[in-house]
């Protein structure tokens, strides 16, 4: 009996997981000329920015960024039985995004994403939301450049311990996610001094990687989101809900 739930919930899984493949396979197309920046952005209003892993692109993180502003809004908003919740000064949240082809490494898209973010306003807070190798970009940049308008950074599904032989695909973002990545060792050597706080969201049933929950960010915060394989965290409401709430609690820039 135990092992046939267990079959039942891995094949639950593996179903979701050739969902998520399939709807990325849609969204592939979208956003990918130029980066995303919310127009009208203001002083005191939040940006999440959302970066996408290897073989992707922004759009497949249209439903993700749609659904993060829906549920802050509906966070901020009054409601039959009283006022909004209490909390920071109420500003907007915007989301913002960046396409990249699979090829270059961590450094080069961490340059990028700051010519993103220099589009932004200076008081506005950041925060750097990446699934994969995105999230790894973005715990760099928080960690290299040190933007004070960085509130905190969340990685989706993000291998930090490294992936075994990755590095024989022969590209820099490939060689960057390798084991033996001189570049995961320069992130992880870093936790110690930022101040900037993360959250990893582990995909508890990831394939990409043995033991999902060790490629937690050091440090870190640690949620684990069972029975959702790699892709599926870019689609689950459960997950963009977190994320949302996240930003939410996060927004007055308090760390």
């Amino acid at each position: 009996m135990v092992r046939w739930f267990r079959a039942s919930a891995f094949a639950a899984s593996a179903g979701r997981e050739v969902a998520s493949f399939a709807r990325q396979a849609v969204l592939l197309p979208y956003d990918t000329l130029a980066p995303v920046i919310p127009a009208g952005t203001s002083d005191g209003d939040d940006v999440v920015i959302i970066l996408h892993g290897l073989f992707a692109s922004a759009g497949v993180l249209r439903p993700l960024r749609t659904a993060i502003e829906r549920h802050a809004a509906t966070s901020r908003a009054p409601s039959r039985r009283g006022p909004a919740r209490a909390g920071p000064p109420a500003g907007s949240v915007h989301t913002a995004t960046m396409s990249y082809a699979p090829g270059p490494g961590v450094e080069e898209l961490s340059a990028r994403l700051a010519g993103l973010v220099s589009a932004l306003p200076d008081g506005a807070r950041l925060h750097l939301v990446g699934h994969s190798m995105g999230g790894i970009v973005c715990r760099f940049f928080a960690q290299e450049v040190v933007d004070p308008r960085i509130v905190q950074t969340i990685s989706m599904a993000s291998p930090f311990g490294g992936i075994p032989r990755a590095g024989l695909l022969g590209f820099g973002g490939a060689r960057d996610l390798d084991a033996s990545s001189p570049l995961l060792r320069r992130v992880l050597l870093g936790t110690a001094r930022s101040s900037v706080p993360h959250l990893s969201i582990i995909a508890g049933a990831d394939t990409l990687v043995r033991s999902p929950i060790a490629h937690a960010l050091p440090g870190g915060e640690v949620r684990v989101m069972e029975a959702r394989g790699h892709n599926t965290l870019l689609f689950d409401p459960e997950v963009a809900a977190l994320v949302a709430r996240r930003i939410v609690e996060r927004r007055g820039g308090a760390r």
